[in-house]
């Protein structure tokens, strides 16, 4: 599973596929996993707001491969912030395509004759839980995180959807995570204070 197939089942509900995030929350999350992807394929990294490429080579995953080649072709523009933003824009119907594609996502029409739409979900429920549940119990349970999953308890903190995932849990497991994620490597670590920006400027935005 992909990072950003991952954070997709997170944010979303694991039956109706209804958002669990509003949606500039979701797309910039999606947005900073999609660079999450390419940093551990060893394409790109960051470091004090800045994007680096390392790589040019394509990689496997056409989604990342689309990623790498916009951030190839505009090497004057390295702002890790202005990337996400750039991102956001497409980032929940390219990777919603991506997850739809491998199987992962259903479509189903939903609506009047006259007002129908179509909207994805979960293929398998199981599947779609497992993400929520295994970084729930991690944490609940002070286990040492996989680099996976430490990058998920990063996006997950700085998109405010921990205040879900750790709904009831004493104050000691919401500073695990906390600790979890300021323990992730250098360039993460920076990936993740300009998503909390990001999204700390939406949520003023979003509540004015």
């Amino acid at each position: 599973m992909m990072i950003g197939d991952e954070f997709w089942f997170m944010a979303h509900d694991d039956q109706t596929g209804r958002p669990r995030l509003y949606e500039s929350a979701l797309a910039h999350g999606l947005a900073a996993a999609l660079l999450a992807e390419l940093h551990y394929e060893g394409r790109i990294t960051f470091a004090r707001g800045h994007i680096r490429v390392l790589q040019t080579g394509p990689p496997g995953d056409w989604l990342q491969h689309l990623v790498l080649d916009r951030l190839i072709a505009e090497p004057h523009h390295t702002d890790t912030r202005t990337w996400l933003a750039f991102l956001a824009a497409t980032a929940c119907e390219q990777v919603t395509t991506r997850m739809w594609q491998r199987g992962l996502l259903e479509q189903r029409q939903v609506g009047r004759l006259w007002r129908q739409r179509i909207v994805y979900v979960p293929a398998d429920m199981n599947t779609a839980a497992w993400s929520w549940a295994r970084l729930s119990i991690e944490l609940r349970n002070a286990r040492r995180l996989s680099t996976f999953d430490q990058a998920l308890a990063g996006l997950t903190l700085h998109t405010q959807l921990d205040a879900a995932l750790l709904d009831g849990a004493p104050l000691a497991v919401r500073a695990h995570l906390r600790q979890v994620v300021e323990q992730a490597r250098p360039p993460l670590r920076d990936l993740f204070a300009d998503l909390g920006s990001a999204v700390g400027g939406s949520v003023l935005s979003h509540r004015t």
